[in-house]
């Protein structure tokens, strides 16, 4: 016994561990099975990965393939449901998942009901999400529909209701709910309108040499804003109730304001 623990001390490099490694990925379930591509070992003898598991739960089914199936369907999800995927494999060699965008989030919802208040308060129902994405509020002004508020989507098939309160313009304003998943496509609801309170707002001066001011009815008054120069490039944005002009150089320019777009000069 006393030679056998010399020889082990004298002699660690001969002694071998098996070391391993994980690969993870999570997403939510989207009624699609993930694909895994499992390289051999380093020194060639059996596959890379050991075991698979689901929310913990191990893969019921072999893995012992240079590419194999990771069935979801085995672990009794529902689409919409989160999930966490772990890959326990050997080092010196790394497994893929092939397709790992079947677990990214689809925009699915639906809307059960849409109201909106002269104050700004937009309030909406959905039913049918299958995972979280966030919402965000468009509202449509100078032209074009715009972003303006922002809320996480409770991802859940069963009916979620969600409240968010923007800044309205004078007048009569429309808006609508808009979720964007990895598609790249738009998935928007009906408009709704509504009449702001909010009075109309009015720039001044004609001839801008160190600031614009924003008022109504002769009082200092606090509008979203765009200052763009005369080839389209946005220079300024923000919220307030005069923009600080000094640093521009001198010529034409547009802004756009409340619910109203303007060309200026400045000198």
């Amino acid at each position: 016994m006393m030679l056998r623990l010399a020889f082990i001390c004298l002699f660690p490099s001969l002694i071998s561990y098996s070391q391993s490694a994980n690969l993870s990925i999570d997403g939510y379930y989207q009624g699609m099975n993930l694909y895994v591509s499992n390289p051999y070992q380093s020194d060639g003898f059996g596959y890379c990965v050991s075991k698979v598991l689901v929310n913990g739960n191990i893969l019921p089914a072999t893995i012992q393939n240079e590419h194999f199936q990771i069935d979801l369907s085995l672990f009794g999800l529902t689409k919409g449901e989160e999930l966490f995927v772990e890959l326990e494999h050997y080092e010196g060699c790394t497994p893929r998942f092939v397709n790992p965008e079947i677990l990214l989030p689809k925009s699915t919802f639906s809307i059960v009901s849409l109201s909106a208040t002269s104050n700004g308060s937009i309030t909406w129902t959905t039913q049918n999400e299958n995972g979280r994405l966030p919402f965000h509020i468009e509202q449509y002004k100078w032209g074009r529909w715009i972003s303006v508020g922002e809320i996480q989507g409770d991802g859940k098939p069963t009916i979620n209701k969600y409240l968010l309160t923007i800044i309205p313009h004078s007048g009569y304003n429309k808006v609508r709910i808009m979720q964007l998943d990895n598609t790249g496509q738009k998935r928007l609801s009906k408009e709704v309108g509504f009449t702001s309170s909010v009075k109309k707002v009015i720039k001044t001066p004609a001839k801008v040499k160190d600031f614009i001011y924003f008022s109504s009815n002769g009082v200092p008054v606090k509008t979203k804003y765009e200052l763009y120069d005369a080839f389209a490039n946005i220079l300024i944005k923000g919220y307030g109730s005069q923009v600080n002009c000094k640093n521009l150089l001198n010529g034409i320019y547009f802004i756009n304001f409340d619910n109203s777009s303007e060309k200026f000069i400045k000198y």
